[in-house]
C-alpha cells in the first residue's frame, strides 16, 4: 500500500470516528429540540379537561339513595382519602413504584422496553406509567401503534405538567377498568365485595390492584387462579418495598376473600317508573341528551318519599291476586308544589318498564265529573239543585239521539240533588248538567285543570269518555285539594354536578289562584259523599265498599268503564290516582277485578296516614254551612235534625225545615206542601230539563 493510500485510509477512519461520535449527538440534540417543542406546545396549550363518565346517582326526599344511572359503563369518583390506602399502596406497588419520584415517565423501564420492542419488532412490551396509563384512559385508544405512543406522551406531559401528582393518581383510580363494566375503585369495589373502596381490607385491596393489568385474564370471577396468582405477586412486593409486615403479608394471603352473590351484583332499584321520570326530566331541564344524564355524574335530588314508594308496592301485592294479568297505573301526589311522591307504572318493570301512570292515556268514566260539577258550581248551581233521575233520551242538535244509563240500570225515578247525584255517580244527572252548560264549558273547565290533550265538546264527555292520564287527573285532584291554586307535577327537587356545584333547584314561587275557593271548597266537601251512606238513594254511594276502612275523612271519586277502573282522591296534605285494567283495552269482567282501584287507594291511604295528625278538608271565607235534612230528598230546607252541607255565601236555602217539629200526621201534610214548594223552588234550568226529557 502506498503512503497517498495510507493517507486516505486514515482520513476515512477518522471521519468515522468523528461520524461515530456526531450522529448520537445529533440524535440527542434532535431528541432534546422535540422535548422541547413537546413542552413549550404544552404549556400553550394549557391543562387538558379531566372529566370523564361518571354515574348519575337519584336521591328520595330524606336523602337515600333509591338508584343510579350509569350508562354503558358503571362508574363513580371518590377522593383519594376515601380510598383505602392498602388499595393505594398495593396498585402503585404493581403498576407505578416510582410515580411520586419521576414527572410521566420512567426513563429505565422504556429504555429496557423500546429495546425488546425493537429486536421484535413489535410494541408489545409496556413501560406505562401511570400518568401514561391515565392519559390514555382519557384521550386515545388502546390500539398499539406509534402514532397512539406519541400523542399519549403529549398528553402525559400536559397531565404532568398542569397536575398534582395527588391529582392524577385519584383521577387514574377512579377511572381505570376493572372488567365487568365497573370503571374505578368504587365500581369495582361495590361490584365485586359490595361495599366502598374505604373498607378494603389489605387482601381485597390487592385482590383489585391485580385486576386492571387484564381485567378478563385476572378477573376473580372469571380467572381465580390467575388473580390469586397476581394477588400474591402484589403482596409480595409490599413486603419487600417495606409498605407492610410480614405479619400483614401472612395474614392477607391466606385471608378467605368474601366476593358478592352472582345474584347481588345486579342491585334492585327503587320505584323504577319513577326513576325513568326523574331521567326524562332531567334531560328536559339540562337540555341534554338522556345519556348524557346518565354518564354525567349528576346527584339529583327527587320528590319521591320512599316509605310511601314502599306502602303503594305493598299494598298492589297485597291487592291485586297472584296471576292476574290487569295493570295498574297508580301516582301520589303532594298538593301543595306538586312533587310526586310515589309511582306504579306497571306491577313489574322488568316485565313491562312502560309507564302507565304518565304515558297510558285511558278513559276515567264518572272520576270526570267532579270537573264538571266545579263549572255547574260556577254557573248556579248549588248541593242542592234537583234534577230527575230517570232513563233518558237525549236529542242533539245534530239530530242523534244519545241515551246515557246508569249503573246497572238503577234510577230513582225523582229528583235528586247534586249532592246524591255525586256520591251515587248518577249518569242522567251528569248529561243533563253538561248540557245545560255546553260541551264547550266542560272542555274549558278541564284546561283551566290543567288537561292539554284534545278533548271532544260532546255530551259523554261528561261520563269520561276522552282518553286522559293518571298523571292528568292527580294533577287535576291536586288542584282542588290545594284550594284551587295552580300546580305542576314534578320528580326532580334539585341537580348537583359532578363538582358538587348545584345546576337546577326548583322555587317555589308563589302560585296562582286559577280555579274559584268557594266552588272549590264546596266540591270537597260533596265528594266526601261518596264514603257517606246517609246519602244512600236507589243504590248505596260509590264508596260504600271501603268506607269501613277509612279512618278519616277524604274527598274522592271513583270511575268504571268497560275496560278501567279509577280510583281518585285526597287529603289536604296528599293526592292519589289509581288506575287498573287491561294493556290491551280487554273488558274487566271479574268482580274481584272491579274493586281493585278502590281497595289498593283505600289501604295506601290509610296507611300514608297512619300516625299523621288528622287531616282537615281546607276551610276557605265566603261559605256557609247550612244543615240538611237527609230524610227530605229536595234538600232545600234548613232542618233541625240533620247533618252539614256547605253553600258560596248567598246561595244557602234560608226557610227552616218543620218535620220534627209536628206529629206524624203533620208530617204527611207538611210534605205534601213540601213538595208543591219544591216545584215552586226549582231554578228555571231545572224545569225545563224535566220538560225536555
Amino acid at each position: 500500500m502506498g503512503l497517498k493510500a495510507m493517507k486516505s485510509l486514515l482520513r476515512l477512519n477518522g471521519n468515522m470516528h468523528r461520524l461515530f461520535y456526531l450522529i448520537p449527538l445529533g440524535l440527542f440534540a434532535l431528541g432534546l429540540l422535540l422535548l422541547a417543542g413537546v413542552y413549550f406546545v404544552s404549556f400553550l396549550l394549557g391543562p387538558p379537561q379531566l372529566t370523564n363518565d361518571q354515574n348519575t346517582i337519584y336521591y328520595s326526599i330524606d336523602g337515600e339513595m333509591i338508584g343510579e344511572e350509569s350508562g354503558t359503563e358503571s362508574r363513580y369518583w371518590v377522593d383519594l382519602e376515601n380510598m383505602s390506602p392498602h388499595l393505594i399502596d398495593a396498585t402503585l406497588a404493581i403498576e407505578d413504584k416510582y410515580f411520586y419520584d419521576h414527572n410521566g415517565f420512567d426513563l429505565q423501564r422504556i429504555v429496557g422496553a423500546a429495546v425488546s420492542d425493537i429486536k421484535s419488532l413489535s410494541l408489545d412490551e409496556g413501560a406505562s406509567t401511570l400518568s401514561q396509563q391515565y392519559a390514555r384512559n382519557l384521550f386515545l385508544t388502546h390500539e398499539k401503534t406509534w402514532a397512539r405512543k406519541l400523542k399519549e406522551a403529549f398528553y402525559t406531559v400536559r397531565l404532568e405538567m398542569y397536575y398534582t401528582k395527588d391529582e392524577l393518581l385519584e383521577g387514574y383510580l377512579n377511572t381505570i377498568y376493572y372488567g365487568h363494566g365497573a370503571h374505578g375503585v368504587e365500581a369495582a369495589s361495590r361490584y365485586f365485595f359490595d361495599k366502598s373502596a374505604n373498607e378494603l381490607t389489605l387482601a381485597e385491596s390487592s385482590m383489585l390492584a391485580a385486576i386492571p393489568k387484564g381485567p378478563s385474564y385476572y378477573s376473580p370471577f372469571n380467572q381465580p387462579e390467575n388473580a390469586e396468582n397476581r394477588q400474591q405477586r402484589i403482596l409480595s412486593l409490599m413486603r419487600e418495598n417495606n409498605q407492610i409486615s410480614d405479619q400483614a403479608y401472612f395474614l392477607a394471603v391466606r385471608e378467605q376473600l368474601a366476593f358478592t352473590d352472582p345474584e347481588e351484583r345486579e342491585s334492585v332499584s327503587v320505584a323504577p317508573h319513577f326513576q325513568d321520570e326523574v331521567l326524562r326530566e332531567t334531560a328536559n331541564i339540562l337540555e341534554l341528551d338522556p345519556e348524557k344524564v346518565r354518564s354525567g355524574g349528576y346527584q339529583i335530588y327527587t320528590t319521591l318519599d320512599s316509605g310511601l314508594q314502599h306502602q303503594m308496592e305493598e299494598n298492589t301485592k297485597s291487592v291485586i291476586q297472584s296471576g292476574s294479568e290487569i295493570e295498574i297505573g297508580a301516582m301520589a301526589m303532594n298538593p301543595e308544589t306538586g312533587g310526586i311522591r310515589a309511582l306504579i307504572g306497571g306491577k313489574d318493570y322488568t316485565d313491562s318498564p312502560f309507564n302507565r301512570a304518565v304515558n297510558a292515556e285511558r278513559m276515567p268514566g264518572s272520576a270526570f265529573k267532579p270537573f264538571l260539577y266545579y263549572a255547574a258550581l260556577n254557573n248556579g248551581y248549588t248541593p242542592t239543585t234537583m234534577l230527575m233521575s230517570k232513563p233518558t233520551a237525549f236529542r242533539l242538535e245534530d239530530g242523534d239521539v244519545y241515551q246515557p244509563s246508569n249503573y246497572n240500570g238503577y234510577y230513582a225515578n225523582e229528583q235528586i240533588p247534586l249532592a246524591q247525584a255525586l256520591a251515587l255517580s248518577d249518569n242522567i244527572y251528569a248529561v243533563k248538567t253538561n248540557l245545560f252548560l255546553g260541551p264547550e264549558q266542560l272542555v274549558n273547565t278541564a284546561e283551566t285543570f290543567g288537561f292539554n290533550s284534545d278533548l271532544p265538546a260532546v255530551p259523554s264527555l261528561a261520563l269520561g269518555s276522552a282518553a286522559v292520564t293518571v298523571e292528568d287527573m292527580v294533577t287535576g285532584y291536586g288542584m282542588l285539594a290545594n284550594g284551587g291554586y295552580d300546580i305542576e307535577g314534578h320528580t326532580v327537587a334539585k341537580i348537583v354536578d359532578r363538582h358538587g356545584d348545584t345546576v337546577f333547584e326548583r322555587e317555589h314561587e308563589e302560585r296562582e289562584q286559577v280555579l274559584d275557593p268557594q266552588s272549590t271548597f264546596v266540591l270537597t266537601q260533596l265528594m266526601t259523599g261518596m264514603f257517606d251512606e246517609s246519602l244512600d238513594g236507589y243504590m248505596a254511594v260509590t264508596g260504600s265498599s271501603i268506607a269501613d276502612q277509612l279512618s278519616r275523612k277524604y274527598a274522592g271519586k271513583s270511575g268504571t268503564t268497560e275496560t278501567d277502573s279509577w280510583m281518585m282522591g285526597y287529603s289536604p296534605s296528599l293526592v292519589t290516582g289509581v288506575w287498573t285494567g287491561y294493556d290491551r283495552n280487554e273488558p274487566i269482567t271479574k268482580a274481584a277485578e272491579e274493586a281493585y282501584a278502590k281497595d289498593i287507594w283505600a289501604s295506601f291511604m290509610e296507611d300514608a296516614h297512619d300516625n299523621a295528625d288528622e287531616p282537615t278538608l281546607r276551610c276557605t271565607t265566603r261559605v256557609v254551612g247550612v244543615a240538611i235534612d237527609p230524610e227530605r230528598q229536595t234538600g232545600t230546607l234548613i232542618a233541625t235534625q240533620a247533618e252539614f252541607m256547605y253553600f258560596k255565601e248567598g246561595n244557602e236555602p234560608e226557610e227552616h225545615c218543620t218535620i220534627h217539629m209536628h206529629d206524624e200526621e203533620e208530617q204527611q201534610e207538611d210534605n205534601e206542601n213540601g213538595n208543591d214548594q219544591e216545584e215552586d223552588d226549582q231554578g228555571l234550568f231545572e224545569r225545563v230539563f224535566d220538560v225536555l226529557f
